[in-house]
């Protein structure tokens, strides 16, 4: 992977601070972005708890421009973006702070180890810092809760882990990310700073490569069942056919996602779920190409 350094200044109004926590799901680690120009700022997402390099990092940030933080933006509930506020909040010019998140739809937002309150986010909502009004985009898919924002000024997209800089991504309802990454396209935006890994400096191709990215893998699955009619497969049997590039450590990632597509093409009734040696199994459903 690519080495991202821990402090940036990726635009005149944005900083990016890494969260030092890197990791086969994290890639580089979180990044976490200081938004703004002036004395008070925002920052979207706080990454990992216990931390110590990130803090450091993030104190000497806003020590050497002489601002303080006003409102910390949450991306989704994953402990790599929501784990860290207590520590954030420690640090003198953080005291006080707003802390935002979208409420997740399948599950309480309890998090006792938060020192305060969260505020809910809402679909649309914008701040205002000196150099830079941002906008909240509610992008569900990788999870219930997950917010994409918009840099007004610059048309650039803070795009969480909807879209990541050096892989492609996890989700918890292909049917709602896959809408997701269309609403994103339709955004248009200039540049994308995703919340792990690098810049994307040609976010349209990036955005028509993650929606072609999981169009393929979805007919490569009905290719194999089709191929295969007699022969039913687990998740991790459809991995090992046609995930072949994968690093075998990756593969139960892998077997998440394609048993995502599987729940999704069962909902359209083109796979059949059914259970063979008290394992979960799936083969193409042949009465319907009849229709």
């Amino acid at each position: 992977l690519p080495v991202i350094p821990a402090i940036t200044k990726v635009s005149k109004s944005v900083i990016r601070i890494l969260g030092c926590n890197p990791g086969k799901m994290t890639l580089q680690g979180t990044n976490t972005y200081l938004i703004g120009t002036g004395r008070k700022r925002l920052l979207l997402d706080a990454g990992e708890p216990d931390k110590p390099k990130f803090i450091e990092h993030l104190r000497q940030v806003l020590k050497d421009e002489n601002v303080a933080i006003e409102n910390i933006l949450i991306t989704h509930w994953h402990n790599d973006h929501i784990g860290g506020v207590k520590d954030v909040l420690a640090i003198e010019e953080a005291k006080g702070c707003k802390v935002w998140k979208f409420p997740r739809t399948d599950a309480d937002d309890h998090y006792p180890d938060l020192p305060t309150d969260l505020h809910p986010l809402r679909d649309g909502q914008k701040f205002a810092v000196e150099g830079a009004t941002i906008e909240v985009v509610h992008t569900p898919g990788h999870t219930t809760d997950h917010i994409v924002v918009t840099h007004e000024e610059s048309g650039a997209l803070f795009s969480g882990d909807c879209i990541l800089g050096d892989s492609t991504t996890v989700f918890e309802d292909l049917y709602e990310y896959m809408r997701s990454l269309q609403k994103i396209l339709q955004l248009e935006p200039t540049v994308i700073y995703p919340a792990h890994g690098s810049i994307i400096e040609n976010p349209n191709e990036r955005i028509k490569y993650y929606i072609m990215h999981r169009n393929k893998r979805e007919e490569a699955i009905c290719e194999l069942l089709k191929g295969h009619k007699e022969h039913p497969f687990t998740d991790l049997d459809i991995v090992k056919a046609i995930y072949k590039d994968t690093p075998t450590e990756m593969w139960p990632v892998a077997a998440y996602n394609v048993n995502h597509h599987l729940r999704k093409l069962a909902k359209e009734g083109k796979v059949i779920e059914s259970t063979a040696d008290d394992k979960t199994v799936w083969k193409f459903n042949d009465a319907r190409s009849v229709l």
